[in-house]
């Protein structure tokens, strides 16, 4: 499915950088300003987490700059796009757990504003647990910063191919591909979860600025297609052609096929 909409895409949105390291610490520093700014004015700010290996230098220097510089989480209210399900929030393989190791066991963060998707109950109980996600969001003004990866199928957060540039929070099938990269994470396949939650399209694009960071080659094609192709929910992703909130930071590799 393609949609007829505009393609606000230009240069300006995109921050190339020659190491994977560099741009994240861009990305960091980009979500520490805000922090700090909104921390001034005596404001909480709202944070859309990503999970996956391209945070985790971010969360890194995060931490660093809390230990360092002074850096304090007391203001922000988190919520993660997505998580596995069904898993839980203790194994290691959750993004809970994640989420605890790379960044949120090293800050000041108030542990009732950290919100990541997880039910704990049966599958009848979460159509009405997204919708209460979303109403939490909502109820806060919605996004001020969204962080995303990309998948090597276009999907944000696990918004898999063919989603609806219009869903919102919910329980959704992962897509081969997906299930694939994150086989060596998990052992083997079978260990792979076959759903998730996760934040929808339009729940992400509603975020006041949005960061999309892809770092190295294996990201290179699909940067390519998201940033320069057809908008279609084949490649959920290109739906950000579209917004111009959005920055694309990406390393060298990364942006090989389009520069």
């Amino acid at each position: 499915m393609s949609n007829n909409l505009h393609n606000t895409f230009n240069s300006k949105s995109l921050k190339l950088w020659d190491s994977s390291e560099q741009a994240s610490i861009y990305v960091a520093n980009q979500i520490a300003e805000l922090i700090s700014e909104h921390r001034k004015q005596g404001k909480s700010v709202v944070l859309g987490l990503a999970t996956g290996n391209t945070p985790k230098k971010v969360y890194q220097e995060l931490v660093r700059l809390h230990q360092n510089e002074s850096l304090s989480f007391a203001n922000v209210i988190s919520f993660n796009l997505d998580e596995y399900y069904p898993i839980f929030p203790d194994n290691d393989m959750s993004y809970t757990y994640f989420m605890q190791k790379y960044l949120f066991g090293h800050v000041d963060i108030d542990p009732s504003n950290i919100h990541i998707p997880h039910v704990d109950s049966n599958v009848e109980d979460i159509e009405e647990y997204c919708k209460a996600y979303e109403d939490k969001i909502s109820s806060l003004g919605g996004l001020d910063l969204q962080l995303l990866g990309i998948g090597r199928n276009g999907h944000i957060g696990f918004n898999e191919p063919g989603s609806s540039f219009s869903s919102t929070t919910r329980l959704v099938d992962l897509h081969p591909v997906t299930r694939a990269d994150a086989e060596s994470d998990f052992g083997s396949l079978e260990k792979v979860p076959q759903q998730a939650i996760s934040m929808g399209v339009h729940t992400i694009v509603q975020a006041k600025r949005i960061l999309l960071l892809a770092l190295g080659e294996r990201k290179s094609e699909i940067i390519s297609k998201a940033l320069r192709g057809e908008i279609t929910t084949e490649i959920p992703a290109s739906i950000l052609q579209t917004l111009p909130q959005v920055e694309y930071v990406l390393d060298n590799e990364a942006a090989s096929l389009i520069k």
